[in-house]
Protein backbone atom coordinates (compact mmCIF):
# COMPACT_ATOMS: atom_id res chain seq x y z
CA UNK A 1 0.00 0.00 0.00
CA UNK A 2 1.38 3.51 -0.75
CA UNK A 3 1.74 5.22 2.17
CA UNK A 4 0.73 9.24 2.57
CA UNK A 5 3.18 11.59 1.22
CA UNK A 6 3.85 15.15 0.78
CA UNK A 7 3.40 16.78 -2.29
CA UNK A 8 4.73 19.80 -4.23
CA UNK A 9 2.06 22.09 -3.62
CA UNK A 10 2.43 23.94 -7.36
CA UNK A 11 3.86 23.59 -10.66
CA UNK A 12 5.66 26.55 -10.47
CA UNK A 13 6.85 25.66 -6.68
CA UNK A 14 8.43 22.10 -8.30
CA UNK A 15 10.26 23.76 -11.18
CA UNK A 16 11.57 26.44 -8.70
CA UNK A 17 12.33 23.95 -5.97
CA UNK A 18 14.26 21.60 -8.40
CA UNK A 19 16.18 24.92 -10.22
CA UNK A 20 17.27 25.50 -6.89
CA UNK A 21 18.75 22.00 -6.33
CA UNK A 22 20.76 22.40 -9.44
CA UNK A 23 21.34 26.44 -9.45
CA UNK A 24 24.27 26.44 -6.58
CA UNK A 25 27.93 27.10 -5.95
CA UNK A 26 28.33 25.58 -8.78
CA UNK A 27 27.02 27.81 -11.41
CA UNK A 28 28.69 31.16 -9.83
CA UNK A 29 31.92 29.73 -8.57
CA UNK A 30 32.73 26.42 -10.58
CA UNK A 31 31.39 26.97 -13.92
CA UNK A 32 33.64 30.13 -14.55
CA UNK A 33 36.62 28.53 -12.97
CA UNK A 34 36.12 25.81 -15.54
CA UNK A 35 35.08 27.66 -18.42
CA UNK A 36 38.43 30.23 -18.05
CA UNK A 37 40.64 27.76 -16.65
CA UNK A 38 39.87 25.36 -20.43
CA UNK A 39 39.91 27.89 -22.90
CA UNK A 40 36.61 29.73 -22.65
CA UNK A 41 34.56 29.26 -26.11
CA UNK A 42 37.34 26.32 -26.26
CA UNK A 43 35.30 25.02 -23.31
CA UNK A 44 31.50 25.83 -24.52
CA UNK A 45 31.27 23.46 -27.60
CA UNK A 46 32.09 20.37 -25.72
CA UNK A 47 30.01 21.50 -22.33
CA UNK A 48 26.76 22.24 -24.79
CA UNK A 49 27.71 18.94 -26.72
CA UNK A 50 27.55 17.40 -23.21
CA UNK A 51 24.33 18.94 -22.08
CA UNK A 52 22.48 17.42 -24.97
CA UNK A 53 24.10 14.22 -25.13
CA UNK A 54 24.26 13.71 -21.43
CA UNK A 55 22.57 16.29 -19.00
CA UNK A 56 19.37 16.60 -20.82
CA UNK A 57 18.62 12.81 -21.11
CA UNK A 58 20.29 12.10 -17.47
CA UNK A 59 17.75 14.51 -16.34
CA UNK A 60 14.79 12.70 -17.95
CA UNK A 61 16.07 9.25 -15.98
CA UNK A 62 16.12 10.82 -12.60
CA UNK A 63 12.65 12.31 -12.59
CA UNK A 64 10.73 9.25 -14.09
CA UNK A 65 12.24 7.07 -11.94
CA UNK A 66 11.20 9.67 -9.00
CA UNK A 67 8.18 9.41 -10.09
CA UNK A 68 8.26 6.02 -10.26
CA UNK A 69 9.20 5.36 -6.98
CA UNK A 70 6.83 8.08 -5.88
CA UNK A 71 3.72 6.15 -7.63
CA UNK A 72 4.54 2.98 -5.16
CA UNK A 73 5.71 5.48 -1.74
CA UNK A 74 9.13 5.59 -2.02
CA UNK A 75 11.42 8.53 -2.23
CA UNK A 76 14.82 7.11 -2.83
CA UNK A 77 16.74 4.91 -5.17
CA UNK A 78 17.34 2.21 -2.54
CA UNK A 79 13.45 1.24 -3.22
CA UNK A 80 13.28 2.39 -6.93
CA UNK A 81 16.37 0.05 -7.54
CA UNK A 82 14.71 -3.09 -6.09
CA UNK A 83 11.74 -2.41 -7.53
CA UNK A 84 13.25 -2.06 -10.94
CA UNK A 85 16.10 -4.68 -10.10
CA UNK A 86 15.10 -7.82 -9.01
CA UNK A 87 18.18 -8.66 -7.30
CA UNK A 88 18.80 -8.59 -3.39
CA UNK A 89 21.90 -6.49 -4.15
CA UNK A 90 20.05 -4.32 -6.10
CA UNK A 91 18.82 -2.37 -2.88
CA UNK A 92 22.66 -2.02 -1.55
CA UNK A 93 23.25 -0.38 -4.68
CA UNK A 94 20.90 2.32 -4.66
CA UNK A 95 22.48 3.35 -1.07
CA UNK A 96 24.74 5.73 -3.02
CA UNK A 97 21.85 7.69 -4.05
CA UNK A 98 21.40 9.01 -0.75
CA UNK A 99 25.23 8.67 0.59
CA UNK A 100 26.49 10.53 -1.86
CA UNK A 101 24.61 13.05 -1.63
CA UNK A 102 25.05 12.98 2.59
CA UNK A 103 28.89 13.72 1.78
CA UNK A 104 28.10 16.24 -0.10
CA UNK A 105 25.99 18.33 1.93
CA UNK A 106 28.64 17.18 4.93
CA UNK A 107 31.22 19.85 2.83
CA UNK A 108 28.62 21.79 1.03
CA UNK A 109 27.38 23.36 3.66
CA UNK A 110 30.69 24.41 5.46
CA UNK A 111 31.61 26.58 1.99
CA UNK A 112 28.27 27.59 1.73
CA UNK A 113 28.54 29.03 5.47
CA UNK A 114 31.90 31.24 4.13
CA UNK A 115 28.97 32.67 1.48
CA UNK A 116 26.89 34.54 4.43
CA UNK A 117 30.25 35.43 6.24
CA UNK A 118 31.32 37.33 3.11
CA UNK A 119 28.62 38.78 2.53
CA UNK A 120 28.67 40.28 6.10
CA UNK A 121 31.85 41.06 5.74
CA UNK A 122 32.05 43.05 2.52
CA UNK A 123 28.78 44.71 3.98
CA UNK A 124 30.86 46.35 7.00
CA UNK A 125 34.07 46.67 5.24
CA UNK A 126 35.81 43.96 6.96
CA UNK A 127 37.41 42.30 3.30
CA UNK A 128 40.52 43.90 2.04
CA UNK A 129 40.34 47.37 0.65
CA UNK A 130 43.81 47.57 -1.42
CA UNK A 131 43.46 48.92 -4.55
CA UNK A 132 44.71 47.93 -8.09
CA UNK A 133 48.50 48.49 -7.98
CA UNK A 134 51.30 45.77 -9.40
CA UNK A 135 50.74 42.70 -10.68
CA UNK A 136 47.53 40.85 -10.69
CA UNK A 137 49.11 38.38 -8.39
CA UNK A 138 50.46 41.25 -5.90
CA UNK A 139 47.61 42.98 -5.73
CA UNK A 140 45.27 39.39 -5.11
CA UNK A 141 47.68 38.16 -2.55
CA UNK A 142 46.07 40.16 0.54
CA UNK A 143 42.35 38.37 -0.46
CA UNK A 144 43.92 35.05 -0.77
CA UNK A 145 45.54 35.88 2.75
CA UNK A 146 42.15 36.82 4.36
CA UNK A 147 40.19 33.87 2.49
CA UNK A 148 43.58 31.53 4.01
CA UNK A 149 42.82 33.47 7.26
CA UNK A 150 39.13 32.98 7.54
CA UNK A 151 38.93 28.99 6.71
CA UNK A 152 42.29 28.25 8.98
CA UNK A 153 44.57 27.07 5.93
CA UNK A 154 47.49 29.12 7.28
CA UNK A 155 47.97 27.20 10.08
CA UNK A 156 51.71 25.77 10.13
CA UNK A 157 50.37 22.27 11.07
CA UNK A 158 50.20 19.74 8.56
CA UNK A 159 47.21 18.05 10.07
CA UNK A 160 45.43 20.69 11.21
CA UNK A 161 43.05 23.65 10.19
CA UNK A 162 42.62 26.87 12.47
CA UNK A 163 40.13 28.65 11.49
CA UNK A 164 38.97 31.43 13.85
CA UNK A 165 35.81 31.39 15.91
CA UNK A 166 33.70 33.56 13.33
CA UNK A 167 33.72 30.62 10.92
CA UNK A 168 32.35 28.11 12.75
CA UNK A 169 29.53 30.55 14.16
CA UNK A 170 29.00 31.08 10.89
CA UNK A 171 28.56 27.14 9.74
CA UNK A 172 26.47 26.53 13.17
CA UNK A 173 23.85 29.38 11.66
CA UNK A 174 24.08 27.82 8.00
CA UNK A 175 23.88 24.45 9.75
CA UNK A 176 20.60 25.53 11.82
CA UNK A 177 18.97 27.42 8.84
CA UNK A 178 19.30 24.15 6.82
CA UNK A 179 17.20 22.22 9.61
CA UNK A 180 15.18 24.16 10.28
CA UNK A 181 13.97 24.26 6.44
CA UNK A 182 13.83 20.68 6.18
CA UNK A 183 11.80 20.58 9.42
CA UNK A 184 9.12 22.53 7.71
CA UNK A 185 8.42 20.21 5.12
CA UNK A 186 8.38 19.67 1.20
CA UNK A 187 5.64 22.44 0.35
CA UNK A 188 5.78 24.41 3.56
CA UNK A 189 10.01 24.18 3.70
CA UNK A 190 11.89 23.77 0.46
CA UNK A 191 8.91 25.14 -1.64
CA UNK A 192 8.64 28.30 0.12
CA UNK A 193 12.12 28.83 0.42
CA UNK A 194 12.74 28.15 -3.23
CA UNK A 195 9.07 30.64 -4.63
CA UNK A 196 11.90 33.54 -2.81
CA UNK A 197 14.86 32.20 -3.25
CA UNK A 198 14.95 31.97 -6.95
CA UNK A 199 13.82 35.34 -8.07
CA UNK A 200 16.02 37.22 -5.99
CA UNK A 201 19.13 34.85 -6.88
CA UNK A 202 17.72 36.23 -10.54
CA UNK A 203 17.22 39.70 -9.14
CA UNK A 204 20.88 40.00 -7.49
CA UNK A 205 22.40 38.62 -10.63
CA UNK A 206 21.34 41.02 -12.75
CA UNK A 207 22.09 43.63 -10.85
CA UNK A 208 25.76 42.76 -11.18
CA UNK A 209 25.46 41.66 -14.21
CA UNK A 210 24.59 45.23 -15.31
CA UNK A 211 27.57 46.68 -13.05
CA UNK A 212 30.05 44.25 -14.88
CA UNK A 213 28.61 45.48 -18.16
CA UNK A 214 29.69 48.83 -17.36
CA UNK A 215 33.09 48.40 -16.19
CA UNK A 216 35.91 49.28 -18.43
CA UNK A 217 39.52 48.88 -17.15
CA UNK A 218 42.31 51.75 -17.25
CA UNK A 219 43.99 49.88 -20.47
CA UNK A 220 40.46 50.03 -22.07
CA UNK A 221 39.41 46.38 -21.51
CA UNK A 222 35.76 46.10 -21.28
CA UNK A 223 32.50 43.70 -21.28
CA UNK A 224 33.03 42.50 -24.89
CA UNK A 225 36.52 41.43 -24.00
CA UNK A 226 34.85 39.41 -21.22
CA UNK A 227 32.02 38.09 -23.48
CA UNK A 228 34.78 37.74 -25.97
CA UNK A 229 36.48 35.23 -24.54
CA UNK A 230 33.77 33.04 -23.54
CA UNK A 231 32.18 32.69 -26.49
CA UNK A 232 34.52 33.04 -29.13
CA UNK A 233 34.19 29.24 -30.37
CA UNK A 234 37.84 27.14 -30.50
CA UNK A 235 37.32 24.02 -32.59
CA UNK A 236 39.99 22.21 -31.56
CA UNK A 237 39.24 22.14 -28.28
CA UNK A 238 37.27 19.28 -29.66
CA UNK A 239 40.40 17.02 -30.14
CA UNK A 240 41.48 17.84 -26.07
CA UNK A 241 40.32 14.87 -23.97
CA UNK A 242 41.16 17.23 -20.92
CA UNK A 243 38.23 19.69 -22.32
CA UNK A 244 35.96 17.17 -22.70
CA UNK A 245 35.98 15.74 -18.94
CA UNK A 246 35.73 19.60 -18.02
CA UNK A 247 32.68 19.98 -19.43
CA UNK A 248 31.13 16.51 -18.65
CA UNK A 249 31.84 16.86 -14.92
CA UNK A 250 30.40 20.50 -14.70
CA UNK A 251 27.44 19.29 -16.93
CA UNK A 252 27.11 16.24 -13.96
CA UNK A 253 27.61 19.05 -11.01
CA UNK A 254 25.18 21.89 -12.35
CA UNK A 255 22.43 19.62 -13.34
CA UNK A 256 22.82 17.54 -9.89
CA UNK A 257 22.83 14.20 -12.19
CA UNK A 258 24.48 11.36 -10.08
CA UNK A 259 23.08 13.16 -6.83
CA UNK A 260 19.51 11.17 -6.03
CA UNK A 261 18.33 14.20 -5.29
CA UNK A 262 16.29 14.66 -8.87
CA UNK A 263 15.25 11.70 -8.15
CA UNK A 264 14.16 12.27 -4.59
CA UNK A 265 12.18 15.85 -5.79
CA UNK A 266 10.52 13.99 -8.70
CA UNK A 267 8.93 11.04 -5.92
CA UNK A 268 6.82 14.00 -4.49
CA UNK A 269 4.96 14.47 -7.85
CA UNK A 270 1.10 14.94 -8.13
CA UNK A 271 -0.62 12.13 -9.29
CA UNK A 272 -0.26 12.02 -13.02
CA UNK A 273 2.43 14.49 -13.37
CA UNK A 274 4.49 15.05 -16.53
CA UNK A 275 8.14 14.16 -16.40
CA UNK A 276 8.98 15.58 -19.82
CA UNK A 277 8.47 19.16 -19.79
CA UNK A 278 9.26 19.61 -16.09
CA UNK A 279 12.40 18.05 -16.54
CA UNK A 280 13.43 19.92 -19.55
CA UNK A 281 11.92 23.33 -17.63
CA UNK A 282 14.16 23.01 -14.64
CA UNK A 283 17.11 22.24 -16.65
CA UNK A 284 16.40 25.16 -18.96
CA UNK A 285 16.45 27.81 -16.30
CA UNK A 286 19.63 26.41 -14.53
CA UNK A 287 21.84 26.40 -17.74
CA UNK A 288 20.58 30.21 -17.77
CA UNK A 289 21.45 30.83 -14.51
CA UNK A 290 25.00 29.13 -14.87
CA UNK A 291 25.80 30.22 -18.79
CA UNK A 292 23.93 33.65 -19.02
CA UNK A 293 24.14 35.29 -15.71
CA UNK A 294 27.49 33.01 -13.72
CA UNK A 295 29.75 32.71 -16.65
CA UNK A 296 28.86 36.80 -17.91
CA UNK A 297 29.66 37.88 -14.47
CA UNK A 298 33.14 36.39 -12.68
CA UNK A 299 34.95 35.75 -15.85
CA UNK A 300 33.59 38.83 -18.06
CA UNK A 301 34.45 41.44 -14.47
CA UNK A 302 37.93 39.34 -14.64
CA UNK A 303 39.53 39.25 -17.87
CA UNK A 304 37.85 43.11 -17.66
CA UNK A 305 40.43 44.21 -14.32
CA UNK A 306 42.83 41.60 -15.23
CA UNK A 307 43.28 40.63 -18.99
CA UNK A 308 42.65 36.69 -20.34
CA UNK A 309 45.67 35.47 -19.51
CA UNK A 310 45.80 36.34 -15.83
CA UNK A 311 42.20 35.16 -15.62
CA UNK A 312 42.94 31.71 -16.63
CA UNK A 313 46.15 31.71 -14.43
CA UNK A 314 43.63 33.06 -11.51
CA UNK A 315 40.94 30.02 -12.28
CA UNK A 316 44.02 27.43 -12.74
CA UNK A 317 45.06 28.31 -9.17
CA UNK A 318 42.18 27.06 -7.30
CA UNK A 319 38.16 26.62 -7.51
CA UNK A 320 37.65 29.11 -5.32
CA UNK A 321 39.98 31.56 -6.50
CA UNK A 322 37.85 34.01 -9.15
CA UNK A 323 34.59 33.96 -6.39
CA UNK A 324 36.38 34.33 -3.17
CA UNK A 325 39.81 36.65 -3.74
CA UNK A 326 39.60 37.62 -7.68
CA UNK A 327 35.66 39.16 -7.61
CA UNK A 328 36.61 41.24 -3.59
CA UNK A 329 39.42 42.39 -5.07
CA UNK A 330 37.62 43.96 -8.28
CA UNK A 331 34.76 45.45 -6.15
CA UNK A 332 37.39 46.82 -4.00
CA UNK A 333 38.48 49.12 -7.16
CA UNK A 334 34.71 49.62 -7.74
CA UNK A 335 32.39 52.28 -6.30
CA UNK A 336 30.06 51.24 -4.02
CA UNK A 337 31.87 48.02 -3.83
CA UNK A 338 31.03 46.84 -0.56
CA UNK A 339 27.31 46.79 -1.50
CA UNK A 340 27.89 44.88 -4.89
CA UNK A 341 30.40 42.35 -2.96
CA UNK A 342 27.44 41.74 -0.58
CA UNK A 343 25.29 41.34 -3.36
CA UNK A 344 27.79 38.90 -5.03
CA UNK A 345 28.29 36.62 -1.48
CA UNK A 346 24.50 37.13 -0.66
CA UNK A 347 23.93 35.70 -4.57
CA UNK A 348 25.97 32.79 -3.33
CA UNK A 349 24.18 31.92 -0.29
CA UNK A 350 21.15 31.70 -1.68
CA UNK A 351 22.03 29.61 -4.25
CA UNK A 352 23.93 27.33 -2.18
CA UNK A 353 21.45 27.08 0.41
CA UNK A 354 18.87 25.42 -2.27
CA UNK A 355 21.28 22.85 -3.63
CA UNK A 356 21.87 21.26 0.35
CA UNK A 357 18.47 21.54 1.48
CA UNK A 358 17.68 19.65 -1.90
CA UNK A 359 20.88 17.35 -0.72
CA UNK A 360 20.03 16.73 2.44
CA UNK A 361 16.39 15.40 1.21
CA UNK A 362 17.28 12.09 -0.58
CA UNK A 363 18.59 10.89 3.61
CA UNK A 364 15.52 12.31 5.13
CA UNK A 365 12.92 10.59 2.84
CA UNK A 366 14.95 7.39 3.05
CA UNK A 367 14.77 7.54 6.76
CA UNK A 368 10.90 8.51 6.56
CA UNK A 369 9.91 6.10 3.45
CA UNK A 370 12.09 2.98 4.85
CA UNK A 371 12.09 3.61 8.78
CA UNK A 372 8.59 5.60 9.18
CA UNK A 373 10.15 8.12 10.78
CA UNK A 374 8.33 11.43 11.46
CA UNK A 375 10.34 13.94 9.39
CA UNK A 376 11.12 16.24 12.64
CA UNK A 377 13.48 13.05 14.07
CA UNK A 378 14.57 12.25 10.43
CA UNK A 379 15.80 15.63 9.80
CA UNK A 380 17.41 15.59 13.49
CA UNK A 381 19.26 12.23 12.66
CA UNK A 382 20.14 13.47 9.79
CA UNK A 383 21.29 17.47 11.18
CA UNK A 384 23.18 15.55 13.62
CA UNK A 385 25.33 13.34 11.20
CA UNK A 386 26.09 16.02 9.24
CA UNK A 387 27.20 18.42 11.79
CA UNK A 388 29.52 16.27 13.67
CA UNK A 389 30.95 14.89 10.47
CA UNK A 390 31.63 18.00 9.15
CA UNK A 391 34.29 18.68 11.52
CA UNK A 392 35.98 16.91 10.05
CA UNK A 393 36.34 19.50 6.73
CA UNK A 394 36.00 22.25 9.56
CA UNK A 395 39.31 20.79 11.14
CA UNK A 396 41.88 18.87 9.10
CA UNK A 397 43.46 19.82 5.87
CA UNK A 398 43.11 18.29 2.53
CA UNK A 399 39.88 15.97 4.03
CA UNK A 400 37.25 18.51 1.65
CA UNK A 401 39.48 18.13 -1.60
CA UNK A 402 39.69 14.55 -0.97
CA UNK A 403 36.07 13.97 -0.40
CA UNK A 404 35.18 15.87 -3.63
CA UNK A 405 36.48 14.53 -5.88
CA UNK A 406 35.27 10.58 -4.88
CA UNK A 407 32.07 11.46 -4.09
CA UNK A 408 31.86 15.08 -5.85
CA UNK A 409 33.45 13.80 -9.16
CA UNK A 410 33.54 10.04 -9.87
CA UNK A 411 30.74 9.75 -7.31
CA UNK A 412 28.41 11.39 -9.25
CA UNK A 413 29.46 9.58 -12.69
CA UNK A 414 29.07 6.11 -11.13
CA UNK A 415 25.87 6.45 -9.95
CA UNK A 416 24.81 8.62 -13.34
CA UNK A 417 25.98 5.59 -15.08
CA UNK A 418 23.97 3.07 -12.73
CA UNK A 419 21.12 4.88 -13.22
CA UNK A 420 21.12 5.15 -17.06
CA UNK A 421 21.81 1.48 -17.30
CA UNK A 422 19.01 0.37 -14.83
CA UNK A 423 16.32 2.64 -16.62
CA UNK A 424 17.26 1.75 -20.62
CA UNK A 425 18.63 -1.89 -19.89
CA UNK A 426 17.60 -3.56 -16.73
CA UNK A 427 14.02 -1.99 -16.84
CA UNK A 428 13.37 -2.20 -20.39
CA UNK A 429 14.55 0.42 -22.97
CA UNK A 430 10.63 0.28 -24.55
CA UNK A 431 9.15 0.30 -20.83
CA UNK A 432 11.09 3.03 -19.85
CA UNK A 433 10.55 5.23 -23.08
CA UNK A 434 6.90 4.95 -21.99
CA UNK A 435 7.05 5.90 -18.79
CA UNK A 436 8.92 8.64 -19.61
CA UNK A 437 6.61 10.22 -21.74
CA UNK A 438 3.30 9.16 -19.91
CA UNK A 439 1.07 12.04 -18.91
CA UNK A 440 3.68 13.90 -20.82
CA UNK A 441 3.32 17.48 -21.74
CA UNK A 442 5.39 17.65 -24.96
CA UNK A 443 6.47 14.67 -27.29
CA UNK A 444 9.98 14.61 -26.67
CA UNK A 445 12.26 13.81 -30.13
CA UNK A 446 12.43 9.81 -30.43
CA UNK A 447 16.53 10.47 -31.18
CA UNK A 448 16.72 10.68 -27.77
CA UNK A 449 15.46 7.21 -27.13
CA UNK A 450 18.77 5.96 -28.71
CA UNK A 451 20.79 9.08 -26.79
CA UNK A 452 19.50 7.31 -23.81
CA UNK A 453 20.17 3.67 -24.24
CA UNK A 454 23.44 3.99 -26.24
CA UNK A 455 25.38 7.04 -26.23
CA UNK A 456 24.53 8.67 -22.58
CA UNK A 457 25.81 5.39 -20.57
CA UNK A 458 28.57 5.36 -23.12
CA UNK A 459 29.99 8.46 -22.35
CA UNK A 460 29.76 8.17 -19.03
CA UNK A 461 31.76 4.87 -18.95
CA UNK A 462 34.37 6.67 -21.60
CA UNK A 463 34.26 9.34 -18.73
CA UNK A 464 34.73 6.91 -16.08
CA UNK A 465 37.36 5.17 -18.16
CA UNK A 466 39.13 8.01 -18.37
CA UNK A 467 39.23 9.38 -14.59
CA UNK A 468 40.45 5.30 -13.61
CA UNK A 469 43.25 5.71 -15.69
CA UNK A 470 44.53 9.10 -15.48
CA UNK A 471 43.61 10.03 -12.38
CA UNK A 472 43.02 7.34 -10.07
CA UNK A 473 47.03 6.03 -9.70
CA UNK A 474 47.75 9.32 -8.66
CA UNK A 475 45.47 9.51 -6.29
CA UNK A 476 45.78 6.22 -4.35
CA UNK A 477 49.45 6.98 -4.32
CA UNK A 478 48.69 9.99 -1.82
CA UNK A 479 48.34 8.16 1.71
CA UNK A 480 49.14 10.91 4.04
CA UNK A 481 47.07 10.84 7.78
CA UNK A 482 44.63 13.30 6.33
CA UNK A 483 43.49 11.89 3.33
CA UNK A 484 43.19 8.39 5.01
CA UNK A 485 40.85 9.85 7.38
CA UNK A 486 38.80 10.93 4.59
CA UNK A 487 38.68 7.79 2.89
CA UNK A 488 37.97 5.99 6.01
CA UNK A 489 34.92 8.46 6.44
CA UNK A 490 33.60 7.36 3.27
CA UNK A 491 33.71 3.71 4.16
CA UNK A 492 32.14 4.13 7.34
CA UNK A 493 29.18 6.42 5.58
CA UNK A 494 29.13 3.26 2.65
CA UNK A 495 29.01 0.57 5.93
CA UNK A 496 26.25 2.80 7.61
CA UNK A 497 23.72 2.96 4.72
CA UNK A 498 24.33 -0.57 4.36
CA UNK A 499 23.63 -1.46 7.40
CA UNK A 500 20.18 0.85 7.37
CA UNK A 501 18.96 -0.71 4.35
CA UNK A 502 19.43 -4.03 5.74
CA UNK A 503 17.27 -2.91 8.94
CA UNK A 504 14.72 -1.38 6.64
CA UNK A 505 13.87 -4.21 4.48
CA UNK A 506 14.32 -6.61 7.79
CA UNK A 507 11.61 -4.61 9.34
CA UNK A 508 9.57 -5.06 6.17
CA UNK A 509 9.65 -8.17 6.35
CA UNK A 510 8.16 -8.31 9.59
CA UNK A 511 5.43 -5.85 8.84
CA UNK A 512 4.61 -8.45 6.39
CA UNK A 513 4.40 -11.79 8.36
CA UNK A 514 2.68 -9.49 11.18
CA UNK A 515 0.04 -8.59 8.58
CA UNK A 516 -0.44 -12.43 7.13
Amino acid sequence: MVQNREVWSTRLGLILAVAGNAIGLGNFLRFPVQAADNGGGAFMIPYMISLILLGIPLVWVEWTLGRYGGERGHGTAVAVFDYIWKKPYAKYIGILGVMIPLVVVVYYVYIESWTLAFSIFSLIGAVPHEHMNGSAAEYLKPFKDFLLSFIGANSESPIFLNPPLSAYLFFVITMFLNAYILYRGVSAGIEKVARFAMPTIFILAIILLIRVFTMTSPEGRNFLDGLGFLWNPDFSALTDPKVWLAAAGQIFFTLSIGFGAILTYASYLKPKSDVALNGLAGASVNEFAEVILGGSIAITASVIFFGVMSTQEIAHQGAFNLGFIAMPAIFANTPLGELFGFIWFLLLFFAGITSSIALSQPAVAFLEDEFGLERKKAVLYLSIFVFVSAHLVIFFKGVLDELDFWVGTVGLALFAFLEAVLFMWIFDSKKAWEELNKYADIKIPHIFYYIMKYVSPLFILIILTTWVINDLPGKLEQSSLNVWIARGFLIFTIILGIILVKKAWEKREQRKVKNG
